[in-house]
């Protein structure tokens, strides 16, 4: 396969990359005033010639020329350059020493150390989250491997386990914005983004900036209809989105191959050719697997600018927002493309950005079919016969394969961080991970197994200080409480036969090839076989009231354990007090709460907050990830809304107000596309539970 040459790249007029590596000055601008604020610099908008597509958008390096390799920016550090992206470096200084003597000196190196949301604090970053200036701390995830890999599965739960740790993280992908480009829609509110949960749109930040310029709904226009938008002096943004294309003439065409060799420049391993696609003006494409054939000219221009758009929406997000973590979900499964994605991150970014490539490799023949037949109800083939679906899929992938190059070599070669994932999490290989959130990320990735079996999440049952409305202590349980604890494990121990029963079912029915009437592909895992009898672990805290819910239990079936992190959130010098008494003694702090209370923690010894209680469960969320056996967490309220918040991918302003009363079982399924749930609720009349079928988790009516 060709590789891009630095030289052959397009650079901007501050600097030139030449062959041999040397780097030339071009113009040279007066350095400006050191400020305490960092310095935001615009470019002027230069209005698009006829029949010409804008450049895709890019910054210099911010702080001084990025010298590269092969494609490929400078190995990252741990100890960056300034992290004010916005300012361009000073080079040299001159500074008087005490003997009055003005010497030469450069910038101070601010040293990248770890950020932890409420256990860390800095005058610039007094909640604890990574500063906007800090660009060294902060981290993009490149995916990488071929489709029906688990890249998605892979991406949702990393951003899960990150946003869930208070890291702004956000999913990009490629392949929502390559359906609105190639199938004519037009596409509203704002950048596309991963929405892989349903209240992601108001979970995490927003960029503040000015939105940047819905570049691919111009060149899909052109694209699709061969004919540039009129040059009428507006930015893109200004333009008609490609919906409107049926009312555009199709009649210039050597403006149409203007444009083409405009992006086969920016693209050139784009090879030229003429497919039939060519020769139709339509509103959509066709994006069957003939979409993806590289001899399909105009597609590939599609893909390649929609890729370069998407990247630069991750871009702004983590250099003009303050996203702290931007994941780049596509294929990339190019060498090219991976060299292109760089130079355009060090471009715009500088050296100290962090970039891990994380790779999906499934060497599993029946993992790589339950993946396939899992893609036949995405968006791709809604509403397509399955048969012919699934041959169209195969097709699409034997494509990429061609030209497919994994991680490996040239990436080692280059110090570039990696991770390669065999099998979805059986195989593990990483190369020069560095960062908090870069090993934060991998170790989560470690630990991924894809093992069926049932989490299960309660509170304690009724204890004696919540008859009395007392929150905190460590009382006994009430009777009603004692009750409760005995249906408890009655009913616990009936759906554990019943599970083992449906899984044999299901077992007996799943093959390889699949046959007719099966119930679903098989989902391999490396664990314990079928056939063997399934632990079951229940965990409690070391409070009575938690111990005392879970002693019915016969250990020689149930291995039973004590966690001091699954704890009630202390409350300080609060313990032991009612809502009312903390109103007339502690007004303020009562207020306080009320207006932050996932930031807010209990003054006095021991008091804590929401924000300790997530990271001292961040070993049992691992240690759940990583078990295939059955677990119960026998809780208290604030730690089973923090373990639902994590496991449903809630919103980070409802955690602290989710509605979790006594006498709720909740019911969590890890699956390949997400995490199945249920929700039950004591029957005191009976002892028994009742299935809730419509439960949806919400927030409190009264907040406490």
């Amino acid at each position: 396969m060709s590789q891009i040459p630095i030289h052959s790249i397009e650079r901007s007029n501050d600097i030139r990359c030449e062959s041999g590596g040397a780097v030339r000055a071009l113009e040279k601008t007066p350095a400006p005033e050191p400020t305490s604020q960092p310095v935001t610099t615009k470019k002027a908008i230069t209005p698009i010639p006829h029949g010409e597509l804008k450049p895709l958008p890019f910054v210099n390096g911010h702080h001084g020329p990025v010298i590269t390799k092969d494609g490929v920016g400078a190995a990252l550090s741990d100890t960056p350059a300034p992290s004010a992206p916005s300012s361009p470096r000073i080079p040299v200084m001159t500074r008087t020493n005490s003997m009055g003597t003005s010497t030469a000196s450069t910038p101070r190196i601010r040293p990248t150390t770890l950020d932890i949301p409420g256990l860390t604090k800095s005058k610039v970053s007094p909640d604890g989250r990574i500063a906007q200036r800090d660009v060294g701390s902060k981290l993009v995830i490149v995916m990488v491997g071929l489709p029906a890999r688990g890249k998605s599965y892979i991406t949702k739960k990393m951003a899960r386990y990150l946003n869930w740790l208070q890291h702004d993280t956000r999913i990009f992908n490629v392949g929502e914005r390559r359906r609105v480009a190639a199938g004519g829609q037009a596409q509203t509110g704002g950048p596309t983004r991963s929405n892989f949960s349903g209240a992601e749109s108001n979970s995490y930040s927003t960029i503040p900036d000015k939105p940047r310029p819905n570049h691919h709904q111009i060149a899909a226009h052109i694209l699709i209809n061969g004919h540039p938008q009129p040059d009428d002096g507006l930015t893109p943004l200004h333009l008609p989105s490609p919906v409107h294309a049926h009312e555009q003439e199709h009649d210039d065409f050597a403006a149409d191959d203007a444009m083409h060799a405009h992006l086969e420049a920016k693209f050139p391993e784009i090879e030229r050719a003429t497919t039939p696609d060519d020769d139709q003006d339509t509103d959509a494409m066709d994006q069957s697997a003939s979409f993806f054939d590289p001899q399909n000219r105009k597609a590939a221009l599609i893909r390649e600018q929609c890729a370069m758009e998407t990247l630069d929406d991750l871009l702004d997000y983590i250099l003009n927002g303050n996203g702290s973590v931007g994941i780049f979900d596509a294929t990339n499964s190019t060498l090219n493309r991976r060299k292109q994605i760089m130079i355009h991150i060090r471009e715009r970014a500088g050296p100290e950005l962090n970039v891990l490539f994380v790779e999906s490799v499934c060497q599993d023949q029946r993992l790589l079919e339950s993946n396939m037949r899992l893609k036949l109800s995405g968006p791709d083939y809604d509403g397509k016969d399955p048969v012919a679906a699934l041959e169209d899929f195969k097709k699409r992938v034997a494509i990429y394969e061609k030209n497919y190059v994994p991680l490996g070599d040239y990436e080692e070669d280059n110090n570039m961080p990696f991770v390669k994932m065999v099998d979805v999490g059986r195989k593990v290989i990483s190369h020069q991970i560095r960062g908090f959130l870069s090993s934060t990320a991998v170790y989560y990735l470690l630990n991924f197994n894809l093992t069926p079996r049932m989490i299960w999440i309660t509170r304690h049952g009724e204890s004696q200080d919540n008859v009395a409305g007392k929150i905190g202590g460590d009382s006994d349980l009430s009777a009603n409480g004692t009750r409760y604890a005995k249906a408890m494990t009655k009913f616990i121990d009936q759906q554990r036969k019943e599970w083992d029963i449906h899984q044999a079912d299901k077992h007996a029915h799943t093959h390889f090839p699949p046959h007719p009437g099966d119930h679903t592909p098989p989902n391999p895992h490396y664990g314990p076989h079928l056939d063997e009898p399934r632990n079951f672990c229940v965990w409690t805290s070391m409070l009575k009231r938690s111990i005392q819910s879970a002693q019915y239990f016969d250990e020689e079936d149930y291995e039973t354990k004590q966690m001091r992190m699954l704890d009630e959130l202390n409350a300080g010098i609060m313990e032991g007090l009612t809502y009312d008494e903390i109103r007339s003694r502690y007004e303020e702090e009562f207020t306080c709460r009320r207006k932050d209370k996932m930031g807010y923690r209990y003054p006095g010894p021991g008091g804590e907050g929401y924000l300790d209680v997530i990271n001292r469960l961040r070993p049992v969320i691992v240690e759940l990830e990583r078990m295939t056996d059955h677990c119960l967490l026998v809780a208290h309220r604030s730690v089973a809304r923090v373990l639902l918040a994590y496991f449903q991918n809630l919103d980070r302003k409802d955690v602290a107000d989710l509605e979790c009363p006594l006498g709720m079982l909740y019911q969590l399924e890890p699956k390949p596309y997400g995490v199945e749930f249920k929700a039950w609720r004591y029957n005191s009349d009976n002892d028994g539970f009742d299935l809730l079928p419509d439960y949806k988790l919400h927030r409190a009516k009264y907040a406490v």
